[in-house]
């Protein structure tokens, strides 16, 4: 049995310790609980500290979010109709547009839970060849067949 793991980049416009970073962190426990008790939802990266991200990305100023969900219909759900969707709606105010794919979807087993320099490998992935079952968005939903089927070469 295969999940959906994602990953979400955002380049922010100041250090998280500025005041006008501050409704976005001050909300990022209420966003990451909602995240947790959303049908669906199974796993998600902590790193409280962001070196993690920083070593495998090499810009200090992203905010990595990763996580795996049961479907790709868990996860529409809660970015798009669940409370998740106010936060989303005023990230203009705390992050700057980024010119290539900064979220990325792929299929993983059940039992493996994906690591940074997998989802960075996606993040390329997707945006040197496109969507592709390999790698894809909310735009491009490919089955787990669709991801069985094809030839898995980066």
């Amino acid at each position: 049995m295969y999940y959906l793991a994602q990953l979400n980049i955002a380049k922010t416009l100041a250090s998280l310790e500025d005041p006008i970073m501050a409704d976005f962190v001050n909300n990022l426990d209420r966003i990451n609980a909602l995240a947790e008790s959303s049908p669906g939802f199974v796993w998600r990266l902590k790193d409280d500290d962001d070196t993690m991200a920083e070593s495998v990305f090499g810009d200090h100023s992203l905010v990595i979010n990763m996580s795996v969900w049961k479907s790709i219909d868990d996860l529409f759900n809660f970015t798009y109709k669940s409370d998740h969707i106010e936060i989303f709606a005023r990230r203009k105010e705390w992050f700057s547009k980024i010119d290539s794919f900064h979220m990325v979807f792929w299929y993983v087993k059940q039992d493996h839970f994906p690591t940074l320099e997998e989802a960075k490998a996606r993040l390329d992935h997707i945006n040197t060849h496109g969507e592709t079952p390999f790698a894809f968005t909310f735009k491009r939903k490919y089955s787990v067949d669709d991801y069985l089927n094809h030839n898995l070469t980066i």
